[in-house]
C-alpha cells in the first residue's frame, strides 16, 4: 500500500474520529463541565449562604460584646438595680439592635433580667428561653460563663429557630472576673431568609431539618440545580435545612453551542478534506516518493557519490538538497573517522591513565622527600667522627666519657631514624603496589571487563586513603559512617571504585581550601538499594567545602570543565570518574545547595546478582 493510500485512507479516518472525538468530547466533557460549573456555582451559592449567616451572628455577637463589655452592665449583675432595667432594658433598646430576645445571665447560670419583643405587634413573643429562670443545665454556653468566652449559634424554640450570640459580661475595659452573660437572640424569620437569599443573590427556601440527612447535598433536574445543606444548633443537632435554586441556564445553552459547533465541525471537515488531499499530493507525496527513490536507491549500491538534484525553495527542496550535503559529509567524514578512531580512543584512555597516575604517585614523592630530609639530618658523620676518635685512644678521660656518651646518643638518634625510614619505606612500597595494581588494571581494562571482586567499603575507604596526598589527609577528615560497615561485603571493581573515590576525595579537600577553611570534614555513607532490575550500591561522599552552584551542577562532569586554575587542573578527573561509573552500568551525580554550602557526590553502582540475596541479609 502505498504512501498517498494511506495517507488518503490516514486522513479520511481522521477526520471521522475527530468527528466522532467532538461528539464524545461535547456528551462527555463539554456538557458535564457546564453541569460541574453549575454545580460549583449552586455550591458557591451555598457558601455565599453560610458566610451571610455567619456574617450574621458575628454583628449579633458584636452587639452583645458591646453590652456585655460595659460598665453598667457589669454592675448591674451585682447589684439588680432597677434603674439599669428602665434605661436600657426597653422595647427602643431591642428595636435598635434588632433583636427578639435580651438575656443577662449571672454566672451561676441564673437569668438576672430577660426581655423579649415581636417588631410586628411590640408584644412579648412567648420564647421558652425568655421565659426560664436560668439556663439548661445542659445548655453546652454554660462552660462558657466560667471561661468568660463569647459563642454563636441557633437555637430550636418554641417560636421557631432562633439565631444566637452571647459574651461575657466584663467591667467595660475588657477584664474581669466575669460575672455571666448577655445573650440575644433573633428569630430567623421569612424576612430574614429573604435578606440572606439576597447577600448571597440566590433563591434561598429553609426547610424543616431530617435527622439522618447529609451535610450537603445536591440533586440536579432538567431545569434547575438544588443544594441542600443541614444547620446544627448549639446543641451539635440538625435544626434546619436551606436550599439554594440555581437554574440550569449554562446547560442550555451548552447544548444549543455544541449542536451549532457540531454542524460547522461536518460540514468544515469535508471541504478540508478535499482540500488537503489536492495540495499533498501536489506539494508533498510527490516529491516525497522522489526522495524515497533516491534513498532506496542509495541504500542498495552504497554509493556516496550520487545525489538528488531535487529542485524546488520548500522544505522537501531543502531537505533535498541538506540531504545531498549529508551525503557528501558523511563520505568525508567515515574516512577521518576510520583514521582517527583508534588514536582518539588511546588517548583519551591515557588521559584517565596519567591523571590517576598522577595521584598516586604524589604521595610516593612527599614520602622520598621525608625520608631524605630525615637521611640528611641524622648525625651519621658526627658519630663516624666520634668512633674514629675513640679508636685512635689519645683522648683523655673526660674526653672519651664525652664521645662515648656523644656516640651512644648518636646510635639512639640514627636508630629512630632507621625506623621512622623503614616505615616511610614500607609505606611507599604499598603505595608503589597500589601503582602496579592501578597500572595492571588500566592494562586489563583495555582487553577485559573490570575485574568484579568482593570488597568491604570501611576497608577499600581505608585503601584510598593511602594513595591520597599527605596535604589532603591533613587538610580532610574523612569520617566513614556506620553504614559502610553495615553494607557488609560487596561485589564491584574494587580497583575502579578506589580511583574514583580518591579522585573524589582530593576534589574534597580542594573544596575545603577554596572554602578558606584550614580543616574540612567528608563524610562517607552507603546504602543498598533494591530495584526492579536488581540491587545497585548507592555511595555518597558529603563535604563542607566551597560548594557548587547550580549551573555547574551537571557541567562539572563534562571534559575539561573545572572551577580550578588551568594551570594545575585540566578538568579531567571527574569527567574520567563518570566515564569509569557509566562503563561499568551506573551513574554519577552531584547535590549542593549553592556556593558556601558543601556538596555531595552520589555513585550508584550495580551490584552482582549473585550478591543480591546476601546483601540483604548483612545489611
Amino acid at each position: 500500500m502505498s504512501i498517498r493510500s494511506k495517507v488518503i485512507a490516514l486522513i479520511g479516518a481522521l477526520f471521522v474520529i475527530l468527528g466522532l472525538a467532538a461528539v464524545l468530547v461535547g456528551k462527555l466533557v463539554v456538557m458535564p463541565s457546564f453541569a460541574a460549573l453549575e454545580r460549583t456555582d449552586a455550591d458557591t451559592a451555598m457558601r455565599r449562604v453560610s458566610y451571610a449567616l455567619d456574617m450574621t451572628l458575628q454583628r449579633l455577637q458584636v452587639s452583645a460584646t458591646d453590652w456585655g463589655n460595659w460598665a453598667d452592665t457589669y454592675q448591674f449583675v451585682a447589684d439588680h438595680n432597677s434603674a439599669y432595667i428602665k434605661a436600657n432594658i426597653t422595647t427602643i433598646g431591642l428595636r435598635q439592635l434588632n433583636v427578639n430576645a435580651m438575656l443577662i445571665v449571672a454566672a451561676d447560670g441564673r437569668v438576672v433580667v430577660s426581655s423579649e419583643l415581636d417588631p410586628d405587634s411590640d408584644r412579648p413573643l412567648g420564647l421558652d428561653l425568655a421565659a426560664a429562670r436560668a439556663l439548661p443545665a445542659d445548655f453546652p454556653w454554660r462552660a462558657n460563663l466560667r471561661s468568660a468566652q463569647g459563642a454563636a449559634g441557633l437555637l430550636h424554640t418554641n417560636r421557631g429557630i432562633l439565631m444566637l450570640a452571647a459574651a461575657p459580661v466584663l467591667d467595660g475595659t475588657g477584664h474581669g472576673p466575669a460575672r455571666g452573660l448577655v445573650i440575644l437572640g433573633r428569630l430567623l424569620s421569612s424576612e430574614q431568609i429573604e435578606s440572606l437569599g439576597a447577600q448571597a443573590q440566590s433563591a434561598l427556601v429553609m426547610l424543616p431539618a431530617a435527622a439522618d440527612a447529609a451535610p450537603q447535598t445536591i440533586q440536579e433536574s432538567s431545569t434547575v440545580t438544588r443544594v441542600y445543606r443541614a444547620f446544627d444548633d448549639v446543641y451539635g443537632r440538625p435544626v434546619m435545612t436551606l436550599r439554594v435554586d440555581i437554574p440550569r441556564d449554562i446547560t442550555a445553552r451548552g447544548q444549543t453551542a455544541v449542536l451549532y459547533a457540531s454542524a460547522y465541525l461536518v460540514l468544515a471537515a469535508v471541504i478540508v478534506l478535499l482540500l488537503v488531499m489536492a495540495v499533498l499530493n501536489r506539494l508533498i507525496l510527490r516529491p516525497l516518493a522522489t526522495v524515497t527513490r533516491h534513498a532506496v536507491a542509495l541504500g542498495e549500491d552504497k554509493d556516496l557519490t550520487t545525489r538528488l538534484n531535487l529542485p524546488g525553495n520548500d522544505e522537501i527542496g531543502v531537505l533535498a538538497r541538506e540531504f545531498d550535503r549529508m551525503v557528501s559529509r558523511v563520505a568525508e567524514s567515515r574516512a577521518r573517522l576510520v583514521d582517527q578512531s583508534f588514536q582518539a580512543g588511546f588517548a583519551e584512555l591515557a588521559k584517565g591513565v596519567l591523571h590517576n597516575l598522577g595521584n598516586a604517585l604524589t604521595p610516593v614523592g612527599v614520602r622520598l622527600a621525608n625520608l631524605s630530609e630525615r637521611l640528611r639530618q641524622a648525625p651519621a658523620d658526627d658519630a663516624a667522627q666520634a668512633v674514629a676518635e675513640l679508636k685512635e685512644g689519645r683522648a683523655d678521660a673526660p674526653r672519651r666519657a664525652d664521645l662515648e656518651e656523644f656516640a651512644r646518643l648518636g646510635c639512639e638518634e640514627l636508630a629512630h631514624v632507621v625506623k621512622a625510614a623503614r616505615q616511610d619505606v614500607a609505606l611507599i612500597s604499598r603505595q608503589t603496589s597500589l601503582i602496579q595494581g592501578t597500572l595492571a588494571e588500566q592494562m586489563r581494562a583495555t582487553r577485559n571487563d573490570p575485574v568484579i571482586e568482593p570488597v568491604r567499603l570501611n576497608e577499600l575507604v581505608a585503601q584510598t586513603l593511602e594513595i591520597v596526598p599527605d596535604a589532603c589527609r591533613r587538610r580532610l577528615v574523612v569520617s566513614a559512617e556506620d553504614s559502610l560497615r553495615a553494607v557488609g561485603s560487596v561485589r564491584v571493581a574494587r580497583t575502579v571504585l578506589r580511583l574514583v573515590l580518591q579522585n573524589l576525595i582530593i576534589n574534597a579537600a580542594d573544596a575545603v581550601r577554596d572554602a578558606g577553611k584550614a580543616r574540612g570534614v567528608l563524610r562517607l555513607g552507603a546504602e543498598i538499594v533494591r530495584e526492579a532490575h536488581g540491587a545497585q550500591l548507592h555511595l555518597h561522599c558529603d563535604d563542607d567545602g566551597v560548594g557548587i552552584p547550580a549551573d555547574n551542577l551537571e557541567r562539572v562532569f563534562e571534559k575539561g570543565f573545572s572551577t580550578k586554575p588551568r594551570e594545575t587542573n585540566q578538568g579531567i578527573g571527574l569527567h574520567w570518574c563518570a566515564n569509569a561509573i557509566q562503563a561499568l552500568g551506573g551513574r554519577i551525580w552531584a547535590a549542593s545547595d549553592g556556593p558556601g554550602c558543601g556538596a555531595s557526590l552520589h555513585l550508584l553502582v550495580p551490584l552482582a546478582a549473585v550478591e543480591a540475596a546476601p546483601l540483604a541479609r548483612t545489611a
